[in-house]
Formats: C-alpha cells, sequence, structure tokens
C-alpha cells in the first residue's frame, strides 16, 4: 500500500468535520502550494531494475519505429490535411444491437479505426471513426492535439486518455462478433491493439497515459477519468473473446491481475489506515504525483470511485479486495459534503448551501491536511475554490457526486459477501 505520513488521525478527522464549513467560508484563503507535475520515466529510476529497463528500451524502440513508419508515409514531403477533432467514442457507439454492427455503417467505422491504428497498435483521442479512412502521411492525432514540447509534432499518437484505444478495441470486437464471415482484417488489429496494451503495461502492474512513452505527466500511472480502469474492464471482457487466440487471452488475463495488485498497492495509506487513491502515481514509486498545472498530488474523489466500482465487480473477491473496498467506502463517507451544491450560473461557479441536497464531495483532497484543495493553470495550490481563475473554477470539476453511486453500490455488494 502507498504510505504518507503526517499529522495524527485525531487531528484529521476534526478537519475533515470542519471542511463543509471551510469550503463555504474560508477562514483564510491564500495560495498554501503550488502543484509539481510528474516527472518522466527514466533510466536514472530504473538503474538496477532489469524488466524497467527493458520496457523503457522496448518504449523507445517502439517509438522509433512508429516515426520510421510515418516518415516512410511522406517521402515527397506532402502533408496532408490535419483530421478534425472530435468527440470520437460517440462515433464508435457500444450499445447497439449485435445485427447493427453486421452493417455497412459499422463496417466503415471498424476500416477507419483500423487505417488510424499506429504502427505500435494503439490509437490516439478525440478522432471521428465515422469519417474518411486516413491517407498516407497523415497524422495520427487531430489537428488540436498538444504535444511533447521537445517534439512538436509527435504527441498523444498512442493513449488511454478520453477513453481512446479501449474504445476502439470494444467496438471492433462487436464488429468481428457480428460478422458472418471470418473478418481477419478487424482481428488482427484487434490482437495488435490488445498487444500494444500488453506491451503497456509497467511491470508493477499500471499504465502510463500515452504509449509509447511521451515524457512528462504522460508517463504516470494514471488513473485520471478512469484510463487505468477501462483497460482493465476490456481486459476482463478479452475472456468471453473466442475469435482471440488462447494463449493472449491467457496473457490478458494475466495483465488483468497484475492490474489488480497495482489498484491494491497504490490505495495511499495515512497513519496505517487504508484511504483512497490519487489520479496519478509515480510509476516505480508508487507515490501520489501531480500531472497538468491544476492537478495536485492528492487523493481523488472521482477517480477513487471509479476503482471502487471496478473492485466491486470482482467475483469472490479475496481478502486484500475486500478490505480495499471497506476503506475507501469509509474514506468516501467521513469525506462528503452535505446540503450544499456546486452551482453553475453565468455569474460563474459556486458553492451554495441547500439543505438535502444529494451528498457532494471535493474532487481532490490534501495528503497533508485531509482538507479540500484546488489547482490553477500557474501551479498555484488553494484551499478556497472561488481564490482560483474564473477560467479554471469554471471549466473543471471541482465537486462530484460520484461517490454516492458508490455508496448504494456497497450496500448491495455488501449483501452478496459470505
Amino acid at each position: 500500500m502507498t504510505n504518507i505520513s503526517k499529522q495524527s488521525m485525531n487531528m484529521v478527522k476534526q478537519v475533515l468535520m470542519a471542511a463543509m464549513a471551510a469550503l463555504v467560508l474560508p477562514a483564510s484563503a491564500a495560495v498554501i502550494g503550488h502543484v509539481v507535475p510528474a516527472a518522466p520515466l527514466t533510466e536514472v529510476q530504473v538503474a538496477n531494475r532489469p524488466e524497467w529497463q527493458a520496457y523503457l528500451a522496448r518504449s523507445r524502440a517502439l517509438m522509433a519505429a512508429d516515426k520510421a513508419a510515418f516518415k516512410a508515409e511522406r517521402p515527397s514531403g506532402t502533408v496532408p490535411a490535419l483530421v478534425a477533432s472530435s468527440s470520437g467514442i460517440k462515433t464508435m457507439p457500444l450499445n447497439r444491437s449485435a445485427d447493427w454492427y453486421a452493417s455497412v455503417e459499422a463496417r466503415h467505422v471498424a476500416d477507419v479505426i483500423v487505417s488510424f491504428q499506429t504502427p505500435a497498435g494503439g490509437w490516439s483521442k478525440n478522432t471521428a471513426r465515422d469519417g474518411a479512412l486516413r491517407q498516407q502521411g497523415q497524422f495520427y492525432v487531430a489537428g488540436h492535439a498538444v504535444a511533447a514540447p521537445d517534439d512538436v509534432s509527435w504527441g498523444w499518437v498512442g493513449t488511454f486518455d478520453n477513453d481512446a484505444t479501449t474504445t476502439e478495441l470494444h467496438f471492433l470486437a462487436r464488429v468481428v462478433q457480428a460478422a458472418p464471415e471470418p473478418a481477419q482484417a478487424y482481428r488482427a488489429s484487434f490482437e495488435r491493439g490488445l498487444q500494444y496494451i500488453l506491451d503497456a503495461q509497467y511491470p508493477n502492474g499500471g499504465w502510463p497515459q500515452v504509449y509509447p512513452l511521451q515524457g512528462g505527466y504522460h508517463d504516470a500511472i494514471t488513473y485520471n477519468d478512469d484510463a487505468m480502469v477501462d483497460i482493465v474492464k476490456l481486459l476482463s471482457a478479452v475472456a468471453d473473446f473466442s475469435f482471440v487466440p488462447a494463449e493472449l487471452r491467457s496473457r490478458a488475463a494475466e495483465a488483468r491481475q497484475r492490474a489488480i495488485g497495482c489498484i491494491l498497492a497504490s490505495q495511499v495509506r495515512i497513519d496505517g489506515r487504508l484511504t483512497a487513491w490519487a489520479q496519478q502515481y509515480d510509476p516505480v514509486s508508487l507515490r501520489p504525483v501531480g500531472a497538468r498545472n491544476f492537478e495536485p498530488d492528492a487523493l481523488s474523489s472521482a477517480e477513487s470511485s471509479g476503482l471502487l466500482m471496478f473492485l466491486m465487480q470482482i467475483e469472490q473477491p479475496a481478502p486484500q479486495v475486500a478490505a480495499a473496498i471497506e476503506a475507501g467506502v469509509a474514506w468516501l463517507r467521513a469525506t462528503a459534503l452535505r446540503d450544499l451544491v456546486w452551482q453553475h450560473s453565468p455569474q460563474g461557479s459556486a458553492l451554495i448551501r441547500q439543505p438535502g441536497a444529494p451528498l457532494l464531495w471535493s474532487r481532490y483532497t490534501s495528503l497533508e491536511s485531509g482538507k479540500p484543495v484546488f489547482g490553477d493553470r500557474d501551479r498555484t495550490l488553494h484551499d478556497d475554490v472561488q481564490e482560483i481563475s474564473a477560467e479554471r473554477r469554471d471549466g473543471y470539476a471541482w465537486y462530484v457526486t460520484s461517490g454516492q453511486k458508490v455508496l448504494s453500490a456497497y450496500n448491495r455488494w455488501k449483501q452478496r459477501q459470505p
């Protein structure tokens, strides 16, 4: 388990009890710290760790191969049009009838998916899959994508962010299962995508946000927006995909188990007591780390809720899994805010008192103080959401209700336990 040392639990309990009042009427609003983004994975971190050294070497080799293949597509120097940015997952519906996935429309989407698969086997994000097939030499990423600072043309080329890669694979699986013929191209693409996931998994069971590794916070083990949960759910589904070779299904099952081990190991322990999870972790030490300028190394209620919902789906959970669930639910109960709503209006977002409102949670809770914290674009950290810029205050989910879904599911889960 991830261990964090801080003040006594008695003091933390007092702080948590005062958190609601502090949010609405903070005693003093000030910059209380700064967000430190995660560092990239380097040789120094993995010295004397052969498995990790092999991982880093493989990642770099795959990126080099990706770039070489892309360069070979542009011998004349011509540059095709950039791919338009869109909500790509909406173009790959996963809730249609089985017959629809055998339709011409669905197969066209599958063809586009195959055409945009990177040489390493993954996909980029925020790209429509119901338009034109990828042209030779066309970027894999949408035109707006923010790239790595040292290589402005090569960022987000393969990622799990915003449901990327896992959605493409779920869609391909549905088309393969509905196809009247072997659908070899789709099967081959799915197997390459599954191999990409296996290649991207860290030796300790986690996954980076971007692979091959891009650097910066993208190298951190990422629970943000349920990225890793989505991967593990896909690996769980592979067990029922008869079109996947048995050996590959077996490796997917092993990867799933390693992922569960990583989830359990990264649950933050404070003064000997299990609590919740952060959004991102250093891949080697499993210590919480910051990500974007406004995303601190703090406990995260939204991501913890997603992890708990996944853990509660495990049949016949091991004692360690059950303990993680119990501790996570206890933390959600202790940090729930009552009689408050996060209200959006033309004047801006604000925390408003509303008796009887559904339970609410701050997105981030400080590891040190146990109080809600809020980051801004300039990396400043605040204890009052009204102190951050209007752009960030109105443009990020600082408060969430996802914990309520966990509490409801927990009651049903508890009844199923022996």
